[in-house]
């Protein structure tokens, strides 16, 4: 049976429902056997950003040990269920740590999320996740030089970038995948076996599906990937290569009825996954 780690962390999220993070993430929860289900505590308060230009660092922090921490008793691989998409952060660093060979991350995103302290527009944690991933970003919440590859992320279905994160991608080995490359599966599996990996941690911001099949993001972007053709993508990927990890985040419904109607995509997606 598939291993979940619930965290309803919130305080990485640019949005003015941030907090709604914490209901779509106990909705997926609801869906899920609580008996495979590890929960994580979140702070309740927002968090001071201690000198690090990102908001709430001091919380972003504490739910970073709690879920390394939760990590090392649930056996891999884990999916986490965030909760902001940041949470990433920390269960990649955690797979990244394990001696199993070199990791791929792909990372399915509307949006970029390669900022800086120094670029971020918001200061907020999340825009800044994939550029920590690789080892780029404050002290505290940024993996270690080297633990991912530029070389080893491929960022799929992205179609929202703000111009410092165009500039780095032109110079990145980062490989980019639009939502029309991924009508065909092969060509996230190509973008994946080229990174020279044995093992991929995959990464689902909800954001990536078209607004015309999830209501329940914070920031939709049109044009975006479908169901079916996300699913098929998870697929292909993971019979290539072994899963070391996975997130689910970004759900942020505005009723709990708007949850409901959502919860058919994402069990598709927590499917392949699992």
């Amino acid at each position: 049976m598939a291993r979940f780690v619930v965290v309803p962390q919130w305080q990485g999220s640019p949005s003015s429902r941030a907090m709604a993070h914490i209901d779509g993430t106990d909705a997926i929860a609801g869906d899920l056997p609580r008996s495979a289900c590890t929960f994580v505590e979140v702070p309740l308060e927002a968090g001071e950003p201690l000198g690090t230009g990102v908001l709430r660092a001091s919380a972003l922090i504490r739910t970073r040990e709690a879920l390394t921490a939760a990590l090392d008793d649930v056996p891999a691989p884990a999916i986490v269920v965030g909760g902001d998409c940041s949470v990433s952060v920390a269960a990649i660093g955690h797979a990244a740590a394990r001696d199993d060979g070199p990791l791929a991350v792909v990372w399915f995103d509307a949006h970029a999320d390669l900022h800086t302290p120094d670029t971020s527009p918001s200061g907020a944690y999340a825009g800044m996740a994939l550029r920590a991933v690789i080892g780029q970003g404050p002290a505290g919440l940024t993996l270690p030089d080297g633990a991912v590859a530029p070389g080893g992320v491929v960022l799929a279905g992205v179609r929202m970038l703000d111009p410092e994160e165009d500039e780095l991608l032109a110079d990145s080995a980062i490989t980019t995948l639009a939502p029309s490359d991924l009508t065909d599966p092969k060509a996230l599996v190509a973008a994946v076996a080229a990174t020279g990996a044995s093992r991929v941690y995959i990464h689902v911001d909800l954001d990536v599906l078209d607004p015309a099949d999830i209501a329940g993001v914070s920031s939709p972007e049109p044009f975006g990937v479908t169901p079916a053709a996300l699913v098929a993508a998870i697929g292909a990927v993971r019979a290539h290569l072994p899963l070391a990890g996975a997130t689910v985040a970004g759900f942020t419904p505005q009723t709990p009825a708007a949850a409901v109607e959502d919860m058919g995509a994402i069990l598709r997606i927590i499917g392949a996954l699992a």
